[in-house]
C-alpha cells in the first residue's frame, strides 16, 4: 500500500504521514522544501518498516503539478492514497492584501488540488479502488471577510469533492473521496496567514490522527471537534449576510498588529 500526499514537510501533512506510516503504509511526500522532507524521511523509516520517497515539488507551478504524477506513476503506476494538503491561507482586506501572493493561494490551494485529483482520480476509477483526501476548512462552509481568498479556495475545495462524491456514488464504485474540514489547528499556517485564533486549536498530530482513521472507513465529509461540527451546523442554518457580519467580526480580532 502506498499513499502520496502534498504539503507533507510540516504541520498536519507531516503528521498524516507519521500516521500511515504506522499503519504500514510505504509513502510519497512532497512539498518545497527537501531538507525536511529529507528529515521526515530518515524519521519514519527508521521508526516503521516501510519505505519514504521523497519528490521535492513546487505544487503553486502546474508544470510541477504535471511532473509529479508523471514521475509517480512512472515509478509506482498507482497510488492506494492521494492526500491533497498542500496549502496556506492570508488575511487582511481584500483591497490590501498581495495580489500576486493570493494568485499563489489559489494556484496550490485550488489549482494543484484540482490537477492532481483529476489526474489520480481517473486511474483510480479505471481500477476500481482507492481513495483521495482533500484538505478544505470549515471555512469553506460560509463567507470570510478578511481572508476572501482563502474561505472561497476552501469552497472551491469543498464544493469539488461533494460533486465528485456524487458523481461516484451514481457509478457504484469502490473509490472514495473525502474532504477534512478542521477548525483552527495549531500549525505554521497561523505564522503565514498573519492571524492568531480566538478558539485554542487541535494540534497537528490530533487532526492527523482522527483524519486516517476517518478516512480507512470512508467517511466524507470530516469535522474534528464538537464546537466546530456545531460551527457546520450553524452554517446551514444561519442567513449568509448574517454569518459574513459574524466572520468579520471573528476575523478583525484574530489579525496580527
Amino acid at each position: 500500500m502506498i499513499a502520496l500526499i502534498t504539503g507533507a514537510s510540516s504541520g498536519i501533512g507531516r503528521d498524516m504521514a507519521r500516521t500511515l506510516s504506522k499503519y504500514g503504509y510505504d509513502l510519497i511526500i512532497t512539498a518545497r522544501n527537501r531538507a525536511k522532507l529529507d528529515e521526515l524521511k530518515e524519521e519514519l523509516e527508521s521508526e516503521n518498516d516501510i519505505k519514504v520517497d521523497v519528490m521535492p515539488r513546487d505544487l503553486g507551478r502546474e508544470e510541477e503539478c504535471i511532473s509529479l504524477y508523471n514521475e509517480v506513476k512512472e515509478k509506482y503506476n498507482s497510488v492506494d492514497i492521494l492526500i491533497n494538503n498542500a496549502g496556506f491561507g492570508l488575511c487582511g482586506e481584500f483591497t490590501e492584501t498581495d495580489l500576486n501572493m493570493e494568485l499563489s493561494m489559489i494556484d496550490t490551494n485550488i489549482k494543484a488540488m484540482h490537477i492532481l485529483t483529476k489526474k489520480f482520480l481517473k486511474d483510480m476509477v479505471e481500477k476500481d479502488k482507492g481513495k483521495i483526501l482533500n484538505v478544505a476548512s470549515i471555512a469553506g462552509f460560509m463567507p470570510g471577510p478578511l481572508m476572501a481568498t482563502y474561505y472561497a479556495s476552501k469552497s472551491y475545495v469543498l464544493r469539488l469533492t461533494q460533486s465528485i462524491q456524487e458523481e461516484l456514488r451514481r457509478k457504484k464504485s469502490n473509490v472514495k473521496i473525502s474532504a477534512l474540514c478542521p477548525g483552527p489547528v495549531n500549525t505554521n499556517f497561523n505564522n503565514v496567514a498573519n492571524v492568531r485564533f480566538a478558539m485554542d486549536g487541535f494540534s497537528s498530530q490530533y487532526i492527523a490522527n482522527y483524519t486516517i482513521k476517518k478516512l480507512l472507513r470512508n467517511k466524507s465529509i470530516l469535522v474534528p471537534g464538537f464546537k466546530i461540527k456545531m460551527v457546520r451546523i450553524f452554517s446551514k442554518m444561519l442567513p449568509d449576510s448574517f454569518l459574513a457580519r459574524f466572520c468579520y467580526n471573528i476575523q478583525e480580532r484574530k489579525i496580527k498588529e
